[in-house]
């Protein structure tokens, strides 16, 4: 599988997202994600699964060299003692010396962008985490932390799909070389059923969201995280790293219509 090289880690471009998956069901599926070769997983202090995702790790037998994990602070959590203490229960449920990748799961209306980053900037050079990154910053949040704090920013991850449209931020990402992980890469599964990705699917004897999904994984420094918990779902994922769409495909999906936002909590920051 293709790997993004970002800030010193190799991130592969198709994960496993885990929202909503908890207890022995999360941990089955990330065992059965290992057993079919993913190697990136991502996990989050609010989901409340990191202690399975731990458990199948550890039983998978995968060396931890070859394992990429991501997790994330909330957003109550972002002053210094909060964010460590945080760091500190993420790591231990994971059962990992150290974390891949450590983001702040979503912008806070009154967070301190210089002393946050300057904790996580810390939490980097102690070799506790890898590489550290945002998840649901808009342009505006990202131009501070690059451009002024100088964050060694490694991604930005966002609800990124067939039916929204990323192209201002993604513009900006990719001036700055920071790649965008897609999570929602499925529209919440309602790309499964669109007419549109259907016929495409049918073309090329896949199904829509492999079609949907393998749109995201073309374009460059772009990684997906879809969620599934069955062993059917992981693998069909993983298919369509094999599906070849040609330009009357993409013109096609083009013309989807790209305003269709799926996560939008009352916290999060102004997209526009």
């Amino acid at each position: 599988m293709e790997n993004l090289q970002t800030q010193g880690i190799s991130m592969p471009r198709l994960g496993l997202g885990t929202f909503r998956m908890q207890g022995e069901v999360c941990r089955a599926a990330v065992e059965s994600a290992l057993g079919l070769g993913y190697r990136h997983i991502d996990t989050a202090e609010m989901y409340a699964n990191e202690e399975a995702i731990g458990a199948a790790i550890a039983a998978s037998g995968v060396a931890r060299k070859d394992l990429h994990v991501t997790t994330k602070v909330w957003n109550e959590n972002l002053a210094p003692d909060a964010m460590r203490r945080a760091f500190d229960t993420s790591l231990k449920k994971l059962r990992l010396d150290r974390i891949d990748l450590y983001l702040v799961h979503w912008p806070a209306p009154r967070m301190n962008l210089p002393v946050m980053f300057e904790t996580l900037m810390k939490l980097k050079e102690e070799g506790r985490t890898r590489a550290i990154g945002v998840a649901n910053f808009n342009i505006a949040l990202l131009k501070t932390v690059v451009e002024q704090i100088k964050a060694p920013i490694a991604c930005n991850q966002v609800e990124y799909h067939v039916m929204l449209d990323q192209t201002p931020l993604r513009k900006y990402m990719s001036s700055k070389s920071i790649p965008l992980v897609a999570y929602c890469p499925l529209a919440q599964g309602r790309a499964a059923s669109d007419e549109t990705l259907m016929a495409i699917g049918r073309k090329h004897g896949a199904s829509a969201a492999q079609v949907a999904l393998k749109w995201l994984l073309d374009q460059d420094g772009v990684a997906a995280i879809p969620k599934a918990s069955r062993r059917e779902s992981q693998q069909a994922n993983l298919g369509a790293l094999h599906v070849g769409l040609d330009d009357e495909d993409v013109k096609a999906i083009a013309g989807l219509p790209k305003n269709k936002r799926f996560v939008n909590p009352g916290f999060a920051p102004a997209w526009d």
